[in-house]
């Protein structure tokens, strides 16, 4: 009897393992948290976090390299049933493609159970018609990262504020062999990083909003003068000459171990750059025309998001999952320096980077914020934007023929 008891006892929980796997619900989901991303321990916390809290459910999740991915979910939109239940995307305009298609799923009637800890302005550049269909996790901007120690060796105690003083810090830099820039050419958005600063530092932060938006001509000669200014500082031997063949993990591990003085990208390396050994500090790109923009005019804002298909089989149990990841994903991102929170921190934030907090206070103090080019533009505006911001990098066109060909094309 003892033994037939064992056995019905044994039968019996191996059932009930076998019903909870048969009971458990599997959600996909599509990012950009590959290996050699900042932000990848974050999403592994957080889905660890969740899938703890909701036994029921699975995460199956894949990761893409940035550039293939916007590739990827954006053919992915032409047919929704290939879709995942959850995917990144950055807001704006990008998002707002696929909500006018129809294949995003309306946050509205789940976001009152979020609203607490979501403030209302962290939702907007995901809010289209008046209506919520992104989760904001962390919010970043273009932050220029300085090796203090290289810019001693040239003479310089302090980041440049000024571009004559740019210019001034780079001609020392060189003269001492140090190389002030690096730029991945292989990865288009990396220019931007660049290119864009320059742009707001121009023409000013108002300006380029419109010109972004479409509101305003591309046939800009500040735009033009901003082009110049960047090729200029190209030929001058200002950047690595061998940055058209790097992409951006390589550029950026080349500003750590000290071959460049200035890596310029977002916020979210703030982690990796306070962790390692040196002297780092964060600033911004020095004002060029102070007649029509100011030193704290920024390029970024809250623009990486999580949403739901609206093709999804449990699209409901998805929006509430995409909301209690993209919470984790903010805290645990906010304490590893891959980002500013969009999501109020109910947590002890003493132990933030000092990086982090430099840049958080750069943020608290900003006069103007311009999101990212390629997100504030439609998929295929973007697209044409950052063929014509390759060429630029490559010397293939100057600022005439840089704002004449984006006017003809995009306008």
């Amino acid at each position: 009897m003892k033994k037939l008891l064992a056995v019905l006892l044994t039968a019996l929980f191996v059932l009930s393992m076998v019903s909870a796997v048969a009971e458990q619900t599997t959600l996909t989901m599509w990012c950009i948290a590959t290996e050699s991303d900042a932000n990848r321990p974050a999403y592994e916390a957080a889905i660890a976090e969740y899938e703890a809290a909701h036994p029921d459910v699975k995460i199956e999740w894949e990761a893409f390299e940035n550039q293939s991915y916007k590739t990827k979910i954006k053919a992915a939109m032409a047919d929704p049933d290939s879709l995942p239940d959850i995917f990144f995307t950055w807001a704006g305009a990008f998002l707002g493609d696929f909500v006018d298609m129809g294949n995003v799923y309306c946050l509205d009637d789940i976001y009152p159970n979020f609203a607490d800890s979501l403030p209302e302005v962290m939702t907007q550049n995901a809010s289209y018609g008046g209506k919520k269909y992104g989760v904001p996790l962390t919010m970043n901007i273009v932050t220029l990262f300085a090796n203090m120690d290289l810019l001693a060796e040239a003479g310089w105690d302090h980041v440049p504020e000024t571009y004559e003083d740019l210019t001034a810090c780079c001609d020392a830099l060189v003269a001492a062999g140090i190389t002030p820039f690096g730029c991945a050419g292989k990865e288009t958005w990396c220019v931007t990083e660049y290119l864009e600063p320059i742009m707001e530092k121009t023409i000013g932060y108002e300006a380029l909003n419109e010109v972004f938006a479409g509101r305003a001509t591309w046939n800009d000669e500040g735009i033009a003068a901003s082009v110049s200014t960047f090729q200029d500082m190209i030929n001058g031997g200002y950047f690595d000459p061998n940055g058209m063949a790097l992409g951006n993990d390589e550029v950026k591990a080349n500003f750590i171990a000290g071959k460049y003085a200035f890596y310029q990208n977002g916020s979210w390396n703030c982690g990796e750059v306070n962790d390692a050994e040196g002297n780092f500090q964060v600033a911004l790109f020095p004002v060029m025309d102070a007649e029509k923009a100011t030193y704290g005019q920024v390029i970024g804002g809250p623009s990486d998001t999580l949403a739901v298909s609206a093709s999804s089989a449990n699209a409901e149990l998805a929006a509430n999952a995409a909301m209690e990841l993209g919470k984790s994903i903010c805290h645990y991102g906010y304490l590893a320096g891959s980002g500013l929170p969009a999501w109020t921190p109910d947590y002890d934030t003493s132990e933030v980077k000092p990086l982090v907090a430099a840049v958080a206070d750069i943020v608290a103090n900003a006069d103007g914020m311009v999101l990212f080019g390629d997100t504030a533009m439609s998929a295929d505006a973007a697209n044409t934007y950052l063929d014509y911001v390759g060429q630029v990098y490559g010397g293939d066109v100057d600022g005439a023929a840089f704002i004449e060909g984006l006017a003809a094309d995009l306008q």
